[in-house]
Formats: C-alpha cells, sequence, structure tokens
C-alpha cells in the first residue's frame, strides 16, 4: 500500500505556496516558485507596458541554471560528508533568509525591474529551484510541491474511476494517490492564503516567514531514504 504523504513534503508546498504567492504580490507579478506563469506574465507586462518584464524574463534562465548546479553539486556532498538532501534544504533555506531579508530592507517594490527588486527575486527564484531539484531527485513518491495543474488533474482523473467503481486493480492505486495529492494541493493553497493575507498585513515583512517554515524541514529531511546511486 502506498505510503502517506511525508510531513516534509506538506512544509515544502505550503511555502512554496507562500512564496509564490507572496512574490508574485510583491515582485510585480513574478512567480517564484515555477516558470509557466513567468512566460504568460512576462508577454502580459510586454503588452501592457508594466514593469517587472526583466525580471520575469531572467527567471527562467536563473532557475534552470540553479538547478543544474544542484545537480552536479550533489554528487559532492557525499565525498564532503554531507548528506545530499538535507544539504540541499538547508541551502534553500538559506537562500529564503537572504531573500526575505532583501525584500524586508528593498521594498516595498514600485518597479519590478529594479535591481533591489530583480535581485530579491532571483534568490527566491534560486531558492524554489533547489526546493524543486531536490523534490524531483530525491522525493519521487511525493506529489510536487509547487506544480499543482498536473496533480488537480490527477485527482480528478482519480475521483472519476472512484465514482465510476472502477476495478480493485484501478482503485488500489488511485485511492491512496488522491489522498496524498489532496493534502498537497491544501497544503499549497494553505500557503497561497497565508502568503496573500500576511502580505496584505505586513507587506514584504512576511517573508520572514519563509525560511522559518523551511527550517523544519531541512532536520525532517534526515528521515528521508537515501539518493539512488548512479552507474
Amino acid at each position: 500500500m502506498s505510503k502517506p504523504i511525508s510531513l516534509l513534503a506538506l512544509l515544502m508546498s505550503v511555502n512554496a505556496g507562500f512564496v509564490d504567492t507572496a512574490g508574485f504580490l510583491a515582485l510585480q507579478g513574478l512567480f517564484t516558485a515555477h516558470v509557466t506563469g513567468n512566460f504568460v506574465t512576462f508577454g502580459a507586462a510586454i503588452v501592457l507596458g508594466t514593469s517587472g518584464a526583466l525580471a520575469k524574463l531572467l527567471a527562467l534562465p536563473v532557475f534552470c541554471a540553479v538547478v543544474i548546479v544542484t545537480r552536479i553539486f550533489s554528487f559532492y556532498l557525499p565525498v564532503m560528508g554531507l548528506p545530499i538532501l538535507r544539504s540541499m534544504l538547508a541551502i534553500k533555506t538559506l537562500l529564503l533568509a537572504i531573500g526575505g531579508a532583501a525584500a524586508v530592507h528593498f521594498g516595498p517594490f514600485v518597479q519590478g525591474d529594479s535591481w533591489q527588486a530583480i535581485v530579491t527575486g532571483m534568490l527566491l527564484v534560486a531558492a524554489m529551484a533547489i526546493q524543486n531539484a531536490a523534490h524531483r531527485i530525491h522525493m519521487a513518491t511525493d506529489p510536487p510541491s509547487t506544480l499543482m495543474t498536473g496533480t488537480t488533474t490527477q485527482i480528478m482523473i482519480d475521483v472519476a474511476d472512484v465514482l465510476r467503481r472502477a476495478p480493485v486493480s484501478v482503485l488500489t492505486v488511485a485511492k491512496p494517490r488522491l489522498g496524498k495529492m489532496s493534502a498537497s494541493v491544501a497544503a499549497f493553497a494553505l500557503g497561497c492564503g497565508a502568503g496573500a493575507c500576511l502580505y496584505a498585513k505586513f507587506g514584504t515583512w512576511c517573508f520572514v516567514l519563509p525560511p522559518l517554515i523551511a527550517l523544519p524541514a531541512v532536520f525532517l529531511a534526515g528521515g528521508e531514504p537515501a539518493p539512488e546511486k548512479t552507474a
């Protein structure tokens, strides 16, 4: 039987929703936790003449570069006697802390293409890129912590299978997956709501919270399975 979603994965989903929403509000429509939305907002910024186009354009190469560096760097961590997943999440937490400090110090951001907004945004993008890479490599049995479109689609497919009383062989897989994915979406939505409400109340000071959420995840990572060995 499939294991329930881990607390580590839930914390990562909450944090992704928080950082993505608060970042969107604070940084003139920049998505920090995933790159798909930035294609849309970049196009909108070009057409409407709003600020933040450069930051949205930079988000993709920064995200990709950080994922590549994270993957390569992970192979050197065991040589240094460091656990891979925990080290990745520790670096992510550090970047969230630096990004949060930058948001508090430089914010509020009136212009999304100011160097202060770009630096702050890219720090948060880098942190979320590491989270995406770590999740993809080391937590494949848990639902994605940032990409909710595919997860929601699978939830609806599983709901349909339950409603149509699919064969037992199908439901044996669908029901546990439905619970795990629903929990992931709920956690992400909770983070989104918290990010929106706390930004409305406290402005860029809300970015103090993500590293505090990320810190327990660093210690929880010690209980995750070891990464697969490469040939």
